[in-house]
């Protein structure tokens, strides 16, 4: 007679030790998931980059507004050589990529190449490292979105490791950098960038998916 509620007493401590050292781990999780994300956020440029410094290339990675036109002022300034262009859609060339950017093109369009390859960032990086090469380049300045420049560094400098890359973000007027937790959108595209970051770094980065 009293076996029973023992053996039903014992089953529920055990169910609920189950429980809490389940809520244990998830609670820790997320709180290492968190301080990733917020070790990931304070890795975005929030500085404007310095020009002074002369590379023998200037690199554009294609998908958002205001790098291409920053690129090409960085080679009409004489930041660099030469202007590579990663990631660029079948069927547009350098007059249209300078007629976009408003450019005239005999300023600058016998110092551009276009890259058609790439449509991620680790196939930027693999692009980019090949034209590099053929080139004879020994430095770049790499010009993206500061949301993108953690990861896109990753991968520069895993496919690029004798080459020096100087760092050149643009700030996209959408993203809010410094409360980049107030708004939705820039929540959002901080957690996706911070969770290709932890794909790319573990080697998980696909060579054909989505551009970005």
């Amino acid at each position: 007679m009293y076996l029973r509620p023992i053996r039903l007493g014992g089953r529920r401590r055990r169910a609920a030790r189950r429980l809490i050292g389940v809520l244990v781990i998830a609670v820790l999780v997320l709180g290492v998931w968190l301080a990733g994300l917020l070790w990931y956020a304070e890795r975005i440029p929030s500085d404007p980059p310095d020009t002074g410094e002369r590379t023998d290339a200037i690199v554009v990675l294609t998908g958002g507004a205001g790098r291409l036109s920053e690129g090409l002022r960085l080679l009409a300034e004489g930041s660099g050589e030469k202007l590579f262009v990663s990631g660029v859609y079948r069927g547009i060339d350098v007059d249209a990529l300078l007629q976009l950017a408003r450019r005239k093109p005999d300023d600058v369009e016998c110092c551009i190449t276009v890259g058609y390859a790439a449509d991620n960032t680790a196939g930027n990086a693999r692009e980019t490292a090949q034209w590099m090469r053929s080139a004879d380049n020994r430095s770049l300045r790499l010009v993206t979105a500061n949301y993108h420049m953690p990861r896109s560094l990753l991968e520069f400098r895993r496919a690029l490791p004798d080459i020096k890359i100087v760092p050149h973000p643009v700030f996209p007027e959408a993203f809010e950098r410094e409360c980049w937790w107030c708004g939705r959108n820039s929540a959002l595209l901080v957690v996706s960038e911070f969770h290709k970051y932890l794909a790319a770094f573990v080697g998980l980065s696909s060579p054909r998916s989505a551009r970005g």
